[in-house]
């Protein structure tokens, strides 16, 4: 293919693509520009259906360190390993702009990928790298129901800005990524500092609008491409099939359905397609088909519920557990529910559990960040999700998080983040992991509820709780009429057509995640499940502020204690001393933990009062900053010939001149002064060497 490029002003940048040039294995590619951040993303689909009964979608998102000019900083390693979970975080948010275009009965391998090229450290690859991959089907062979595009949005100085710089993004109140169609909206990822529902809403809208331009370039270069898109077998259903399954599952499995034990219900639905495989096995027996009857009529099965499951809500507002479409389920908060902890918060909503718990440590225990886009910085605040098997009463592998929990985690954290005190106020790292006992959906919301209780019980100094909650929807065969639900669960998540889920505090929003499984939703949609949302969210703190109104004023004693003080930080260098030597030594005597910041700063971390009174006050005497008229007690060090040296605190002496030390005319110090003597002293000069005059010759 002969190379061609395109050209756009996007939000006062040029956005270019270059196609036919790079990757031309792949069914198809392009090559991305927007500042001078480059990506490359390749489409790819496998050339034969996999006997499964899910599409097979994959999307990769590469960072490489050489993209930001940059060596990865391990001694051992060099070469790029796992993502990062920002990378991974980026994957997702293009993977859930994308999934809800292709028709899901397709069984063919679908893989993009996208590879960061080169990084300006101003432009962030993720929105550049979801139109290249929205791009990159339009122009390939592969069945894609597109175009899609995204568009972040900030608010600076209480302007709207589009696509915003990393240092635009620093002042922003908010950080908003939405995607969607030239019609709908289909995937919001967003984080807030407690910012009004009506605010994000607007900005939502008026993001869509903007990023309409990205579409239609989309839909011109695909014209001029003018791809050839592959025939596909998809599977279709035998409509006597789908008789004999409706007609056989039946009553059966709206019974099932409208349970409000989630086990019940798990095991009825089981045992009806347990049922269901053996009547079609028997129907279909010694058929050469009947593998292919099995398979189909367990799909069929599956839409049978959603079916069952919309029409209920649609026409008569009947949800598998009874409530109303605006009711949460049973809500109860509790606090210190574990012993020897630093803080423990315990949140279930219905049988959704979560059991969050706090760790505090020094300063030197936060996590070090490093990866193509960040400078290696710090961070003192995380939050961790687990999701262990058997939360959802099933066996499975232990061991490292997986994206979904990286995702989730990451999402309660943006929730978090906007109530966590300043390290000033609380110099404390802060660590909250939520352990996931019992899911039957929304447990990421749950966390953040928990996280809240667990850090009110520690008593760190939040602004004030945040909660969270998940919103879904039901829409008709049209998409036109819809029904929004509040606080969904079991059958309404997984037959749904969208999960929002919102967090935020009693002001306002602190995060927010949509994903959908039709088309999309409009601007009236968000709106009103915003603020549906909001109610929900203000009934849940409520709970969380029965339980705990406020942080309590001691921190947990099993939590250590940490002081700070100021030194000059021309002093730094002295309290470290040669080769970490003073700062090793104040460590071992004390037990405490010490770490220094370049403003002079000091975090003095100890689970001794003893010890970190001894600490600060050796500290204090290394940077301590002697003016003329100040007294000590000190020892005698050095005798020479003209005069005695003192060292009046540790690692700091002076002299006293012979002419000094007495009332009395003396020859040599010698002959009163020996060396170890305590003797008192008092400063009387510090001269532009800083050298310490001092005389014993002190009246009182």
């Amino acid at each position: 293919m002969v190379a061609k490029t395109y050209k756009k002003e996007f939000a006062g940048r040029t956005l270019f693509v270059e196609i036919g040039r790079l990757a031309g294995q792949a069914n198809g590619s392009c090559r991305v520009q927007f500042g001078e951040t480059n990506v490359l993303v390749t489409a790819t689909m496998g050339g034969k259906a996999k006997e499964i009964d899910y599409f097979p979608l994959s999307v990769d998102y590469e960072e490489k360190y050489y993209a930001a000019g940059k060596i990865k900083g391990s001694k051992w390693i060099k070469r790029e390993t796992r993502p990062s979970d920002e990378a991974i975080l980026s994957g997702r948010l293009i993977d859930r702009a994308l999934r809800p275009r292709f028709n899901h009965f397709m069984r063919n391998d679908v893989q993009v990928v996208a590879t960061i090229l080169t990084f300006d450290g101003i432009n962030d690859p993720d929105v550049p790298a979801l139109f290249g991959a929205s791009l990159a089907l339009m122009i390939s062979d592969i069945p894609f129901d597109g175009p899609v595009a995204g568009i972040r949005v900030g608010r600076v100085d209480g302007k709207l800005v589009y696509n915003p710089t990393y240092e635009e993004r620093e002042k922003s109140d908010f950080d908003i990524v939405v995607a969607g169609t030239a019609n709908k909206i289909n995937m919001i990822e967003a984080g807030a500092k407690i910012v009004p529902e009506k605010d994000i809403a607007s900005a939502i809208a008026s993001g869509f609008k903007e990023m309409q331009a990205l579409i239609d370039f989309q839909k011109e270069i695909a014209k001029d491409i003018a791809p050839k898109k592959k025939e596909i077998a998809i599977l279709g259903h035998d409509e006597a099939l789908v008789k004999m399954v409706r007609d056989f599952v039946g009553a059966k499995l709206e019974k099932a359905i409208y349970t409000h034990s989630k086990q019940e219900y798990m095991e009825s639905v089981d045992a009806i397609g347990l049922e269901l495989q053996a009547y079609i096995k028997k129907q279909f027996n010694g058929q050469d088909d009947v593998a292919k009857k099995l398979s189909e009529s367990l799909v069929i099965f599956e839409e049978e519920m959603d079916r069952i499951v919309h029409k209920n809500i649609l026409e008569s507002e009947k949800r598998p557990d009874g409530r109303k479409l605006d009711q949460l389920r049973e809500i109860t908060a509790e606090i210190a529910v574990l012993p020897h902890s630093h803080g423990t918060g315990l949140f279930q909503r219905g049988t959704t559990q979560a059991l969050s718990s706090l760790t505090l440590a020094s300063p030197g225990m936060e996590q070090w960040v490093e990866t193509m886009e960040i400078e290696l910085t710090k961070k003192r605040f995380m939050h961790h999700y687990v999701f262990p098997p058997f939360c959802v009463g099933e066996v499975g592998r232990m061991g490292g998080s997986g994206r979904r929990e990286i995702g989730h985690g990451a999402l309660a954290e943006r929730a978090l983040l906007p109530i966590i005190p300043s390290k000033d106020d609380f110099p404390y790292t802060i660590r909250v992991v939520s352990e996931i006992l019992s899911s039957n959906g929304s447990s990421s919301m749950a966390s953040v509820c928990g996280a809240s209780l667990a850090m009110m019980d520690g008593g760190v100094p939040i602004k004030t709780p945040a909660a969270g909650i998940a919103m879904g929807l039901m829409f008709d065969d049209k998409g036109e009429e819809y029904k929004i639900l509040t606080d969904i669960q079991g059958p309404e998540d997984h037959h749904g057509d969208m999960d929002l889920k919102v967090a935020g505090t009693k002001d306002g929003v602190t995060a927010m995640q949509m994903d959908v499984k039709v088309e999309g939703i409009s601007n009236e949609i968000v709106e009103k499940t915003l603020e549906q949302a909001k109610q929900a969210r203000l009934e849940i703190l409520s709970k969380i502020t029965e339980a705990i109104a406020t942080p309590r004023k001691e921190l947990s004693p099993f939590a250590p204690r940490i002081k700070t003080i100021k030194i000059n930080p021309e002093k730094i260098g002295a309290v470290i001393g040669p080769q970490g030597k003073m700062i090793n030594e104040i460590i071992e005597k004390t037990g405490v933990t010490i770490d220094i910041d370049d403003d002079g700063s000091v975090f003095i971390t100890s689970d001794s009062d003893e010890n970190m009174n001894k600490a600060i006050s050796w500290i204090q005497a290394i940077a301590y900053e002697p003016k003329p008229g100040d007294e000590f007690d000190g020892k005698v060090t050095k005798l020479l010939d003209f005069g005695a040296f003192v060292e009046f605190m540790p690692g700091k002496e002076g002299m006293v001149h012979v002419s000094e030390i007495s009332q009395e005319r003396i020859r040599k110090p010698s002959d009163v002064l020996k060396v170890g003597q305590t003797v008192h002293i008092k400063v009387i000069k510090i001269d532009d060497y800083g050298r310490i005059n001092l005389t014993m010759k002190i009246n009182h």
